[in-house]
């Protein structure tokens, strides 16, 4: 089942943020920290009370969360070099890795992707880390293609 995610959910997305954060953290240990969280409670709160940052939980029988999606939607801008779209963001998306291989990535994307166009927007965007082929694989799987490239030089 796929739904908005409450706070009551808290807990559960805090543990699947470290799981992300571990991840990252082994392919770009000098960006990301083991055992660490993008978010803490305090901006949870905020973000799930927030209509333009929607979270979707994907959550079994047991109403326990086995994955999440945190979205972004973008207004358009009012300057003019670009076209005024709304777009949806996608800021992160997890299964939970005891969870992986059941489709449930796919069940989040395809949900997230209904409210885009419910929403009025012109596309979905996101980042992927370059050290998370996986992710990447899955993404490209769900129809998405490349839009522009960022890249950097270590000093």
């Amino acid at each position: 089942m796929i739904r908005r995610a409450e706070e009551k959910d808290i807990p559960q997305i805090m543990a699947l943020l470290g799981q992300v954060c571990n991840v990252h953290a082994k392919g770009r240990p000098d960006l990301f920290v083991m055992g660490g969280t993008k978010y803490d409670e305090k901006q949870l709160k905020a973000i799930l009370a927030d209509d333009s940052t929607p979270v979707f939980a994907c959550c079994g029988d047991d109403d326990v969360m086995v994955g999440y999606a945190f979205c972004v939607l973008k207004e358009p801008t009012s300057d003019t070099a670009t076209t005024d779209i709304r777009s949806l963001y996608i800021d992160d998306i997890c299964v939970d890795e005891n969870a992986r291989g059941q489709h449930i990535g796919t069940q989040l994307y395809e949900a997230v992707k209904a409210f885009a166009k419910e929403a009025g927007c012109y596309n979905i965007t996101l980042n992927v880390w370059e050290k998370n082929p996986a992710a990447r694989a899955f993404y490209e799987a769900m129809g998405m293609s490349v839009q522009k490239t960022c890249m950097e030089e270590l000093l």
